[in-house]
């Protein structure tokens, strides 16, 4: 495949919008007070520093009054009314992924810069209206792969890097979300563990393995935790195989439960040594008794990856308010968000047609 060109926004502090100066707060408004939202909503007002969450967008208006009482924010019912506000710098959209697209070019559009959670969109044709609705208006755009501000996959990213793998030959990356699966498969979008969950895992194999192109992708999916949902096109399990133009191969796993609590890791083999990262463990100690060894582990995303989503916001914060911010393979922009979506659509098609699929048919 042949990767975007770098976008120019995509972690550069002089575009043409607007920024606060270093001495003054940005002022943002989130859109969409569900569960990641609300959550962004509390990290950025309560752990960011130099940020203020002044307006809370959602159409449910008592979820919407809830969170911003919470967090001393004003609830309003659309974008529109939150663009509207004076001295707004900057949008968090964290709307289900079918709306970011209206959601990224109306902040845009206002000159407002913009976080938005995985994937950027859902088809690579939104990919580019969004993309070029920020370059256009001249604002930052950063997708919320949390798992490069992950100390350990950034640990590992580094060893990379730097040499101390080698020449990557096989590499890992597994999303694993805690059981009971409890959710109703029918309100659940057709392509979700590829588009949303494996979304994660593509774009950390492609940072991984810098320097290299995806060459095809194979994928095997099925309704494993929900068989009775398969013949709606459900899936909840799936194995991605992506074959690289350095030779390397990765697999990707995902499934919508496990048992035991939500898992996320990473592996590189290279030709000088391996890395591995990532733990479902809620700390290192573990407990010996009289049944063996046991240890805690992590219910949610929110809890396992804490500290990587605050990472993503406070460096997001900190772009906007002009600063150069340097992180190992740098921030997800634009063209992160497009290149695992690309990856993402040819998955789709490997598991539809039982076939692999070069990165050639997906469009750039």
């Amino acid at each position: 495949m042949t990767s975007p060109a770098p976008h120019p926004l995509s972690s550069s502090p002089d575009s043409s919008a607007a920024r606060p100066t270093a001495s003054a707060r940005v002022r943002a408004a989130l859109v969409g007070a569900g569960r990641i939202g609300s959550h962004h909503a509390r990290a950025l007002a309560r752990e960011v520093p130099g940020a203020e969450l002044t307006t809370v967008v959602d159409p449910r208006a008592e979820a919407a009054q809830a969170l911003a009482t919470e967090l001393g924010a004003q609830a309003v019912p659309t974008i529109e009314d939150a663009l509207a506000e004076d001295n707004l710098d900057a949008v968090l959209v964290t709307t289900p992924a079918a709306l970011h697209t209206p959601a990224i070019t109306a902040a845009a559009r206002a000159g407002k810069h913009v976080f938005t959670e995985k994937p950027i969109t859902t088809t690579i044709e939104d990919a580019h209206t969004v993309i070029e609705a920020c370059r256009d208006a001249g604002v930052h755009l950063q997708v919320g792969f949390n798992r490069r501000f992950a100390p350990g996959f950034a640990a590992a990213r580094q060893a990379v890097e730097d040499g101390r793998v080698g020449q990557v030959r096989l590499m890992r990356s597994v999303t694993r979300d805690p059981g009971p699966f409890t959710a109703d498969p029918s309100r659940i979008a057709r392509g979700t563990i590829f588009l949303e969950t494996l979304i994660h895992d593509f774009d950390t194999l492609l940072w991984l393995n810098p320097g290299a192109e995806v060459v095809s992708v194979y994928a095997h999916a099925d309704a494993l935790v929900r068989p009775d949902a398969k013949a709606d096109g459900f899936l909840d399990t799936a194995v991605v195989t992506i074959v690289f133009d350095n030779g390397a191969t990765a697999v990707a796993e995902a499934c919508f439960e496990a048992s035991y609590g939500y898992d996320v890791r990473g592996e590189v083999l290279g030709a000088s040594g391996m890395v591995t990262m990532g733990s479902a463990r809620t700390s290192d100690m573990t407990y010996f008794g009289s049944q063996g060894a046991a240890w805690d582990t992590s219910r949610a995303d929110t809890d396992l990856l804490h500290t990587a989503y605050v990472a993503e916001l406070d460096a997001f914060v900190r772009t906007v308010r002009g600063e150069d911010v340097v992180t190992p393979g740098g921030l997800p922009g634009p063209e992160a968000g497009l290149a695992s979506l690309r990856v993402a659509r040819a998955a789709i098609t490997s598991a539809s047609q039982n076939r692999t699929v070069t990165l050639e048919e997906i469009p750039a």
